[in-house]
């Protein structure tokens, strides 16, 4: 009887067990595992890959030619536990004919989740008021102490009223926002469900309270958000960005900060990752800076493990992936 070949699979970073047990139990892989929390030394990485199948891979790793060639002929399936795929040269992988996985729309709800908790945070200047409760900067009530920004009565801009995006305005609304104004490539349709208005970029950042991020990051938006940008807005307006950190210039982002072009900023992304603890970013106490944790839920993080496993697997039988990436 014919025994089907058992391919290898190289993963390139510790998993969450729910993905790794997909793949331990399939049968049709054996799975060589980059053992770390860490992300894989580019050496380890060209010799991990080396004659596999399949390759699971995360946003920090850059899965470019020299990888690829180093993983030969036998290459039929990239997976990668994220959404974005700004880390893998696209065009490269076409050229080949391997097939990649993603997770989309796993991650929705908790990166969504995330993004208001970071404005609120950011506009009511809750990492502030934490210091002064702990460094003895809390004295009597003063009326103005700590005041900030609400979003009741206020104009949100989206920017990339995508699956996120608008999960972040389906959030947003209840907290009685007047109007919510987004930008893009296209109208959407489903926008009528928040009362979304399709305005031109240059007029959701001069009207809006709170500026938001969540587009992709394309050559187009790269350096989106820079000096012209940041003058634009108002000097009590609210910057958040979770999409990627390459839309921002920061050092733009620093000068409207520093100058009170802007009220404040938080970031869940930024340019490079980890951002280095002397960035002069981290000075100003009117931008908060989360680790890029947009997705880190308990069961976000599982199903994505999952999700991924099962591209990886469906690519490496030649069957339908559950969300393959077409391009």
């Amino acid at each position: 009887m014919h025994t089907a070949q058992i391919m290898k699979v190289f993963v390139t970073r510790r998993i969450p067990q729910e993905g790794m047990k997909f793949l331990s139990q399939s049968g049709v892989c054996k799975v060589s595992l980059w053992d770390s929390d860490e992300p894989v030394p580019k050496e380890e990485l060209l010799k991990g890959v080396a004659g596999a199948h399949g390759l699971l891979c995360l946003l920090s790793d850059k899965i470019d030619a020299e990888v690829l060639d180093a993983a030969g002929p036998n290459l039929k399936v990239i997976s990668t536990l994220s959404v974005g795929f700004d880390h893998m040269a696209m065009d490269e992988i076409k050229k080949r004919g391997v097939r990649v996985g993603y997770t989309p729309d796993v991650l929705t709800d908790a990166t969504a989740e995330l993004t208001v908790a970071l404005l609120l945070a950011t506009a009511r200047r809750l990492p502030e008021g934490v210091m002064e409760v702990k460094n003895g900067g809390w004295s009597t009530w003063k009326p103005l102490w700590l005041c900030g920004y609400g979003l009741s009565g206020s104009t949100v801009g989206v920017i990339g009223l995508g699956r996120i995006g608008m999960a972040i305005a389906r959030r947003l609304k209840p907290f009685g926002v007047k109007r919510l104004l987004y930008s893009g490539r296209t109208v959407k349709s489903y926008a009528a469900e928040v009362v979304g208005e399709y305005v031109p970029l240059d007029t959701l950042v001069t009207d809006s309270d709170f500026v938001v991020v969540s587009c992709a990051l394309t050559p187009e938006t790269q350096g989106l958000c820079d000096k012209a940008f940041f003058s634009k807005m108002k000097n009590t307006a609210v910057f958040i960005n979770t999409s990627r950190g390459a839309v921002v210039n920061q050092e733009d982002l620093y000068w409207a900060l520093s100058s009170g072009q802007i009220a404040s900023a938080g970031l869940d992304v930024t340019s490079p990752e980890p951002l280095p603890t002397d960035h002069p970013l981290l000075t100003l106490k009117n931008c908060v800076v989360l680790p890029h944790i947009g997705s880190a839920t308990y069961s976000t993080r599982g199903i994505m493990a999952e999700l991924a496993a099962n591209n990886l697997l469906a690519g490496l039988q030649g069957t339908e992936m559950p969300s393959e990436l077409k391009f």
